[in-house]
């Protein structure tokens, strides 16, 4: 009697299990969406599996709005140069960083340079989730450039790129340039020329 009832609840047991992995694991690597690959429904399941599909909520898509972006997120958001960009209408040769939200804890990060008297001396496109935030340090997100750790630390309308490589960042700039250093925040949309 007991191994005929441990086997009735068994397909119960794998159902629920493999969805709280399933769960676990999207959480874990920030996955938004999902696929069902088995053919489930509701009329093919004993009433106890049936409520657990019909109370399944929604997963929400991986392009969150404004309003569902961490605070980290929407603080940081925005456009970040070298101090020479400011000097750029006497020729001077500047770096920018745009900062866009991709998904709640994470951003898109563009880096563009001067590219309208030469060829732009740095570029790169990545993301980088959010690590951490505090008063002593900002906020801080976490990417790899390069084979590289590479921290992006957001404080005080400053942000400051490094890695635990300091030669990293240099192969996606010419000319000696690197990614690493300090960019302030600018009050308005970066201009590429």
């Amino acid at each position: 009697m007991t191994r005929f009832c441990l086997s009735a609840h068994l397909p119960h047991r794998k159902f629920l299990f493999s969805t709280a992995i399933t769960s676990a694991f999207m959480i874990l690597t920030g996955c938004q969406t999902v696929t069902h690959t088995n053919n489930l429904n509701a009329s093919s399941l004993n009433s106890s599996q049936s409520a657990v599909v019909a109370n399944t909520a929604p997963v929400p898509s991986a392009l969150s709005t404004q309003s569902k972006l961490t605070p980290a997120v929407q603080t940081v958001i925005g456009d970040y140069a070298t101090d020479s960009y400011d000097k750029r209408q006497q020729g001077y040769d500047w770096v920018g960083v745009m900062v866009r939200p991709f998904g709640e804890a994470e951003i898109d990060i563009k880096v563009r340079a001067r590219g309208d008297i030469k060829n732009p001396s740095c570029s790169y496109e990545g993301k980088a989730t959010l690590m951490g935030q505090d008063l002593a340090h900002g906020v801080i997100f976490q990417t790899v450039a390069n084979n590289s750790v590479t921290f992006l630390q957001f404080k005080d309308g400053k942000l400051t790129i490094d890695s635990q490589d300091k030669t990293a960042l240099n192969y996606f700039c010419s000319g000696g340039d690197t990614l690493a250093g300090d960019y302030q925040k600018l009050a308005s949309q970066l201009v590429l020329s």
